[in-house]
């Protein structure tokens, strides 16, 4: 299994395997061809009030806790299982346009990955 978390705005590497952009907003100054996208799952995404309470001010763990919580609504669960079997596959690049990665939905949903 390999599942990495890396920021849009690095040149695609040959060994990114299933490029996921995991953000929902497009990422400022990338071109859907630069992307190099192979999947844009919104329903993996925060939610538009999570994201604007975590960029107003919430702590990361608070986030993470509503973020999970967020991915057993069924259509977020089912888009979620559908990654899981894609890195049981090969491998998958999780992109983010966030500066920060560790504290980013990226890397809940890379440990979310590793746990299964």
């Amino acid at each position: 299994m390999s599942v990495r978390v890396r920021r849009i705005y690095d040149p695609p590497e040959p060994d990114d395997g299933l490029r996921v952009l995991v953000d929902r907003l497009w990422p400022r100054g990338v071109s859907k061809e630069e992307a190099h996208l192979d999947e844009w799952p919104k329903a993996l995404t925060p939610s538009t009030e999570l994201r604007r309470w975590y960029h107003h001010g919430g702590s990361f763990d608070e986030f993470r806790r509503r973020y999970e919580r967020e991915l057993t609504a069924p259509e977020a669960a089912a888009a979620l299982d559908g990654l899981r079997k894609s890195v049981r596959e090969g491998p998958v690049t999780l992109l983010t346009a966030t500066k920060h990665t560790e504290s980013s939905q990226a890397e809940v949903l890379l440990e979310l990955l590793q746990q299964h």
